[in-house]
């Protein structure tokens, strides 16, 4: 069978350092910290009172109220990350078969403020079940892909992925699989997550996954930092259109980038642990590697997914370095999680289009908050540790695993007609 080729035709971001591309790569560049006291509720009594919310976002200013008010924060920030990258690939809606323009989003856990609003006012009744009639199509994780389509009268294929955080690269990984077979011409695909909630700060402070550290929230992201301890949650979105090469040549489309494969594995191993090896890593990041067709002195930067957990940061390197022997050493590798926190299900999303800008800048974003070695990690590998570098970026890998074991890598290529 003769395989498509699929490309990047546009861009969408809304995150904790910027509420479009541009801001969001000025925000990576600079080395920008995405992490302050919260806002969306009262965490004085929570263990930690900090995370990577959304900065001055109206929803107001991109829906009417009627509208808003029957969508989840996530779908929310779907919806405005998906028009934003629609807009961006300059889609003419009239001159295209909507028939063939697919959606495929990602979303760890969907809508968690729905869920836990309409639980509260359940639970201050008299017991009678009264809920809002938008209630479950709010909350359900499939709900952004749906109302894109609905907004927009895209009939393509249209679905949502849920593998926690490695949610987003598996949505790419399905759209560049539909694509290069032939099944759809464009597909939108990206991820959002909005769990900055009283729900999510106190489920994941119970399993004590996140970082305590209160009286300095902006450093509290350390990736590979011997005093790291434990991640900071983040939320917000990003979207990628994924075309057919052929099809975004003859519409004239400007490309970013070649996607070019992706790789998929399980631990097999732990609900919420990674393998302490790193097993599943390894096996995925040689899937990605295999798929692509693409060795690793080819790969010039590895957008990790460094989330800053003690037992975590130490396997994905155990793995890079397993897999990449000496072409380690010449890598650069970064985890933007230092500036944005960790967007669990739209993760893979956001750092997507970090790596892509990365690519287009041939810079590699920093990791941010390294103050200490840790002796656990090899000194001569290069964590773009606190200042932006300067390379040649033709090879971009990024990875993203989540809870139950899931593993997921994509890699991006610099664009050659």
């Amino acid at each position: 069978m003769n395989l498509k080729r699929v490309v990047v035709t546009g861009m969408g971001a809304l995150t904790p350092i910027g509420n479009n591309v541009q801001e969001y790569w000025q925000g990576l560049s600079a080395g920008v910290s995405g992490a302050a006291p919260i806002t969306k509720f009262d965490a004085s009594k929570f263990k930690t009172r900090f995370a990577c919310e959304v900065k001055n976002f109206n929803i107001d200013q991109h829906l009417d109220r009627r509208e808003s008010k029957r969508l989840d924060w996530y779908a929310q920030y779907a919806y405005v990350v998906a028009t934003e990258a629609m807009q961006d690939a300059g889609l003419d809606l009239e001159k295209l078969n909507k028939d063939r323009i697919g959606i495929i989003w990602a979303s760890g856990i969907g809508g968690l403020r729905t869920f836990e609003d309409e639980v509260k006012y359940y639970a201050k009744g008299d017991g009678t079940p009264r809920f809002n009639p938008f209630f479950i199509p709010k909350m359900i994780a499939n709900m952004a892909s749906g109302y894109i389509s609905i907004r927009y009268g895209l009939r393509g294929l249209n679905f949502t992925t849920v593998s926690a955080c490695a949610s987003s690269n598996n949505a790419f990984i399905d759209a560049f699989n539909y694509i290069r077979l032939g099944r759809a011409n464009i597909i939108i695909s990206g991820g959002s997550e909005a769990a900055v909630t009283e729900a999510g700060m106190g489920g994941f402070s119970v399993m004590k996954a996140m970082s305590e550290r209160n009286d300095d929230p902006a450093t509290a992201s350390r990736p590979f930092d011997k005093d790291r301890d434990g991640f900071v949650l983040g939320e917000g979105g990003a979207c990628l259109i994924l075309e057919d090469y052929e099809h975004a040549k003859a519409r004239g489309a400007k490309i970013y980038a070649e996607l070019i494969g992706g790789g998929l594995s399980a631990d097999a191993y732990h609900i919420s642990a990674p393998h302490p090896e790193g097993i599943g890593v390894k096996l995925v990041i040689e899937d990605a590697l295999q798929d692509s067709g693409v060795s690793v002195d080819q790969i010039d930067y590895i957008n990790v997914h460094g989330t800053s957990t003690p037992i975590g940061d130490p396997q994905e390197v155990k793995a890079i370095q397993a897999v990449f022997g000496e072409a380690a050493y010449k890598l650069n590798i970064s985890s933007t999680k230092s500036m944005t926190g960790h967007l669990l299900g739209a993760a893979g999303a956001i750092e997507a289009v970090a790596s892509i800008l990365a690519m287009q800048h041939q810079m590699v974003p920093p990791t941010i908050n390294h103050f200490t070695d840790d002796e656990a990690f090899d000194p001569r590998l290069n964590f773009t540790f606190n200042k932006a570098q300067k390379r040649t970026i033709n090879y971009i890998m990024s990875n993203g695993f989540g809870f139950g074991g899931h593993n997921s890598s994509v890699i991006f290529k610099k664009f050659e007609d």
